[in-house]
């Protein structure tokens, strides 16, 4: 019966760029936070990569399943409104979602009530990222060593961010550092770029991603300037468990564990420097 009002009720198919807001709409309603002008960017991706879910006109289900390059994508935005939750409608936008990945590797932050789901869809855990947030405690001045990162060529900063990220994302990145709201730092020895962070502002206070460098010492540094542009508002961090140095940055500050999701991948799972990613840059986006 299921199956029967399904197909002649419920129809799935590409946002526009005047409904992408809903996405972040519903992800706050889940309180996961986004920041307030992600999707604007999210969407610059790749704008093939999100999907809303309708019945009778009304929306009530997304995902976004944005390519990077021709090898990887990435899950994100799984969410059904809670009356239509335990219908089939979320698997059904889920497999139009998995089959536009068709042939890459795919990356996913799962929730916890979430992963034992993902896992028969084949997914297997990478890692923890854990959130942190709080008001951090500030008493270092900026150094000198630090750049406004708009103040760099566009292009280097896009090549330091390869390392650390599993595919093309060139066209993200440049919507990401230019946003309105979006503030970022880079660490530069001998002109070349060492660490850089971007933070944002959020529903009710500013999120820290990315935050890439090649040592501890930089990571503090960069994290450190970012919460002096934001002077004591409360700050999200979120680091994956297996950066030691990284939970120690946040205990430094101290942020308070609030909330986790498991790195999960289907397929071969990239070779990323972990221990030099101190904050993702989103949940949703990877």
């Amino acid at each position: 019966m299921t199956q029967e009002i399904s197909k002649k009720h419920f129809e799935i198919r590409l946002v526009t760029e005047d409904e992408v807001q809903f996405l972040c709409d519903l992800a706050a309603g889940e309180g996961w936070n986004p920041g307030l002008r992600d999707i604007q960017c999210f969407y610059q991706a790749d704008k093939t990569g999100f999907y809303i879910g309708l019945f009778n006109d009304e929306p009530i289900a997304c995902i976004s399943a944005v390519k990077y390059g021709s090898d990887y994508g990435f899950i994100g935005f799984y969410i059904v409104r809670e009356p239509w939750r335990g219908k089939g409608y979320g698997l059904q936008i889920w497999n139009h979602a998995m089959a536009s990945l068709e042939d890459r590797i795919i990356g996913l932050d799962g929730v916890v009530d979430q992963q034992d789901n993902y896992i028969k869809s084949g997914f297997r855990l990478s890692h923890r990222n854990i959130r942190f947030e709080g008001t951090p405690v500030v008493d270092l001045p900026t150094t000198k060593s630090l750049v406004d990162i708009r103040s760099l060529p566009e292009q280097q900063v896009i090549v330091f961010d390869e390392k650390y990220f599993s595919g093309n994302r060139q066209s993200f990145m440049k919507a990401w550092l230019n946003e309105e709201g979006h503030v970022g730092f880079s660490y530069i020895e001998k002109n070349e770029i060492q660490g850089y962070g971007v933070i944002r502002p959020y529903s009710d206070g500013y999120k820290t991603g990315p935050l890439f460098a090649e040592t501890p010492e930089i990571a503090e540094i960069i994290f450190h300037a970012l919460c002096n542009k934001v002077d004591g508002g409360k700050i999200i961090l979120d680091v994956p468990e297996i950066n030691a140095a990284g939970l120690a940055l946040a205990e430094r500050f101290q942020l308070m564990q609030s909330f986790e999701t498991a790195r999960m991948y289907k397929g071969e799972k990239p070779d990323l420097p972990l221990d030099k990613i101190y904050g993702v840059t989103s949940f949703e986006l990877g």
